[in-house]
């Protein structure tokens, strides 16, 4: 399977409490809910051309604990709620124990291994949704095979970063691009090994 990323990122790179105030208040984070005013259909459409290329979700313990509380309880037998709830989902955690939502999978030892072992079962896409942290550390692994990007025309200025000011870079190829009517940017980028430092002209 290809390992394939989706996020929410707002211009100044921030990730974190994209979907409602108390998403993720951690740090003392008090300006969730950045993704509301930018809804729309096109974006919509997006989310579900996403899912309906699943055929597994890797997820980080908060994004998990998140998702669990919520999509159970909102299934309406769409690619995005319905594949949420049925979809194998495998969570990094030392901590997670007997997992009640269903077909979720913890991952207990080495994540390298573990992930490497999932791309290499048949389907389509392992699909990583927000978990920005757990992001971060798949890319140092070089693990992620492409990048989607929902870029919205806001700054935050304050919250989780996905790229930390010092870490690895990264070269990446833009596969496709569109804007939407309130200004997000849909952005697909394949990850291509490292970027080529050089002098203009």
């Amino acid at each position: 399977m290809k390992l394939t990323a989706t996020m929410m990122l707002s211009l100044d790179g921030v990730y974190q409490g994209p979907g409602a105030p108390d998403e993720d208040r951690s740090n003392g984070f008090d300006r969730g809910g950045w993704v509301a005013a930018y809804a729309n259909e096109e974006v919509w459409r997006f989310i579900v051309s996403v899912f309906e290329r699943a055929d597994a979700l890797l997820l980080g313990r908060r994004t998990w604990e998140i998702w669990a509380g919520y999509w159970p309880h909102h299934d309406a037998g769409d690619p995005v709620s319905h594949g949420i709830n049925i979809l194998p989902k495998y969570v990094p955690s030392t901590t997670l124990s007997d997992p009640e939502w269903e077909n979720t999978h913890v991952i207990g030892g080495d994540l390298e291994t573990a992930v490497r072992e999932l791309k290499a079962k048949p389907g389509r896409e392992l699909q990583l949704h927000g978990s920005g942290q757990l992001l971060r550390s798949l890319l140092e692994l070089d693990l992620v095979d492409e990048l989607n990007v929902e870029l919205y025309p806001v700054v935050i200025g304050d919250g989780l970063r996905l790229f930390p000011e010092r870490g690895p870079s990264h070269d990446l190829r833009l596969v496709e691009s569109r804007s939407t009517p309130s200004g997000v940017i849909l952005q697909t980028y394949r990850l291509a090994g490292s970027p080529t430092f050089g002098s203009v002209g």
